[in-house]
């Protein structure tokens, strides 16, 4: 069981986080509305303070959705 201190600790951090990245949030929350399916591509570029970018993706399977559609019945 979590300690209830770490899962007040957790929540403080969200709320920080969601009020620093509004932009980014709003991003995540439209595309877990939408889903994720079978043959999407999921991209990532990190783009440093000196400009270099480095990208990865992966083009979702079955099993990532099952994966996805496990998590979210933790709840």
């Amino acid at each position: 069981m979590p300690n209830p201190a770490d899962i007040m600790k957790l929540m403080g951090m969200k709320a920080k986080f969601e009020s620093a990245h509004p932009k980014f949030v709003a991003f995540i929350k439209n595309v877990a509305a939408k889903g994720v399916s079978e043959g999407d591509i999921l991209e990532v570029t990190i783009t440093r303070a000196d400009g270099e970018k480095t990208t990865a993706n992966l083009r979702v399977t079955a099993d990532d959705v099952e994966m996805v559609e496990d998590i979210k019945n933790l709840r």
